[in-house]
């Protein structure tokens, strides 16, 4: 039995450091169907939702190193989401997903080594996706070069209608 366990908490701890983030997640009152339609969502944001004891969620949670305060949102019915990708994402679907069945609730999150509140959950919930920033991010730094090369070329484009109007009116 010490084996089955250990094996489940190893299991654990390589997901948590295989993940760039990992959120906390109270499903108590969600029906098997709901469970299964958020865990159907999630796997479209490439993030799993695993349903584990706190013992051993708080054991992995030691040997990913997470912060010390993530144990005490391991209480009552505990799933913990991780994934591959994207944070925003995956709150946004927990959100979302809340809004529609008025649970799950958010209780806590781990990115980048720093515990996240449920407020900061939700604010990155609010963000787009990455995709969609990474084209704001390249249509920046875009605009100042695209800007200059107008610049350079508006003498040689002025000096080109100047002497076609010079030409349509000789």
């Amino acid at each position: 039995m010490k084996a089955i366990k250990e094996n489940i908490i190893n299991d654990l701890i390589e997901k948590l450091n295989a993940s760039p983030f990992m959120i906390v997640i109270d499903y108590k009152a969600l029906t098997v169907a709901q469970l299964g339609e958020l865990r159907s969502r999630l796997s479209e944001t490439n993030s799993t939702a695993h349903v584990t004891k706190n013992s051993y969620a708080k054991r992995a949670s030691v040997e990913a190193e997470y912060p010390e305060g993530i144990n005490e949102f391991l209480a009552g019915q505990t799933a913990l989401v991780t994934g591959d990708q994207d944070i925003c994402a995956v709150a946004k679907v927990l959100k979302d997903f809340k809004k529609e069945n008025e649970k799950p609730e958010m209780r806590a999150g781990v990115m980048d080594g720093n515990l996240l509140s449920p407020e900061e959950l939700n604010a990155l919930a609010s963000l787009p996706p990455m995709d969609v920033l990474r084209a704001h991010l390249l249509g920046t730094l875009q605009s100042p070069a695209s800007t200059f090369v107008r610049l350079l070329n508006e003498p040689a484009s002025s000096l080109a209608r100047i002497l076609k109007a010079k030409e349509e009116q000789g």
